[in-house]
């Protein structure tokens, strides 16, 4: 009897000691599952980080969902958003600090989604969707604008962009190797497909078309990683990845990301409109998630419509990227390295 408890003991310490060391051996801070819910709307989605330069920290800006706002019929509580922003000191952990100040109202009743965020010559960007009202159905005009600022809190407005059509929505901007700029966008007048537009100063626009249309998808993010390009869009069923080697031709990977429930707290409905952050050699990507959508279809409720954020890392095999949402995540982001667009 005392042999088999000496050996209990043994092993018991023998297994914490390998865990230890295991958790010693990898680099970056332990992200939290979920990794941030925002603490006024419950319904935090569509998340873009950002390194900010004055206070040293990282910022998160959100689609601020209503989640909870009581007499928000049809999908009004989807709109009459503000952009929410989330501050960390590493990009692991995360606490609610503000909306953003954007300066641009011209109706009393507005929505503002899906913000793209980056700084170029010590400005920052904010590429963003305006809905001019808040409505209880999607059939409704939505511009891209263009805004910045120097604090990252407070935005003053450019310009709206004259796109594709008069329904257009989630922009992702990338800058090209002739150091001209490129933006991607959701044409929702065809297909929900995503187009495209070229740019020498980020103010004036030239159509260029449709760069993805096999199937609808919105939330584009491009990014550069493994000397490859990279467009991450949005399906409703996971996240498909296509890859280029010159921002124009789009090659669709086989498989789809995010596509099946994980086992994690709140993580096991689809992925969804996710921000890909690239540091060194490493990739992880935040996405945003609705922890009680598990069954097709779902009723509509304040549980339903709760959202938050998630992060995993990102892996590159045989041509591919590829996720596992369970492992735990050891965030190392490096502030010299993520914030490039080109």
């Amino acid at each position: 009897m005392i042999n088999m408890t000496l050996k209990k003991v043994f092993l018991l310490f023998f297994t914490t000691v390998l865990l230890a060391n295991n958790l010693l051996a990898q680099k970056g801070v332990l992200a939290p599952k979920p990794l941030f819910e925002d603490p006024v709307y419950n319904g935090a989605a569509d998340p873009v980080i950002i390194w900010n330069k004055n206070e040293k920290k990282w910022f998160m800006f959100y689609t601020n969902r209503r989640a909870n706002a009581k007499g928000t019929d049809g999908v009004t509580w989807v709109h009459g958003t503000r952009i929410g922003i989330a501050e960390s000191t590493d990009g692991a952990n995360w606490k609610y600090r503000d909306t953003a100040n954007i300066q641009y109202r011209p109706v009393a009743a507005y929505t503002h989604w899906a913000p793209d965020v980056f700084e170029d010559k010590g400005t920052y960007h904010m590429f963003l969707t305006y809905v001019p009202g808040i409505f209880g159905d999607w059939a409704h005009p939505r511009d891209i604008i263009h805004l910045k600022s120097h604090d990252l809190l407070n935005w003053s407005y450019v310009s709206t962009l004259k796109l594709a059509s008069d329904r257009v929505i989630d922009a992702t901007v990338f800058q090209l190797p002739d150091r001209n700029w490129r933006i991607w966008y959701n044409n929702e007048r065809d297909s929900k497909s995503i187009y495209y537009a070229d740019s020498k100063d980020l103010e004036h626009w030239e159509l260029k078309g449709k760069a993805v249309g096999d199937q609808g998808g919105e939330g584009p993010k491009v990014f550069k990683w493994k000397n490859k390009y990279w467009m991450l869009v949005d399906n409703w069923k996971g996240m498909s990845f296509y890859h280029s080697d010159n921002l124009s031709s789009w090659t669709k990977q086989s498989n789809r990301i995010l596509e099946f429930a994980g086992k994690g707290k709140d993580d096991q409905a689809i992925g969804g409109h996710a921000d890909v952050i690239v540091s060194g050699d490493r990739a992880y990507i935040y996405y945003f998630t609705h922890p009680e959508r598990l069954t097709k279809p779902f009723k509509d409720s304040p549980g339903t419509r709760r959202s938050l954020i998630q992060v995993a890392e990102l892996h590159y095999n045989n041509g591919e990227i590829t996720v596992n949402r369970d492992q735990p995540v050891f965030i190392q982001l490096d502030s010299k390295q993520v914030n490039k667009r080109k």
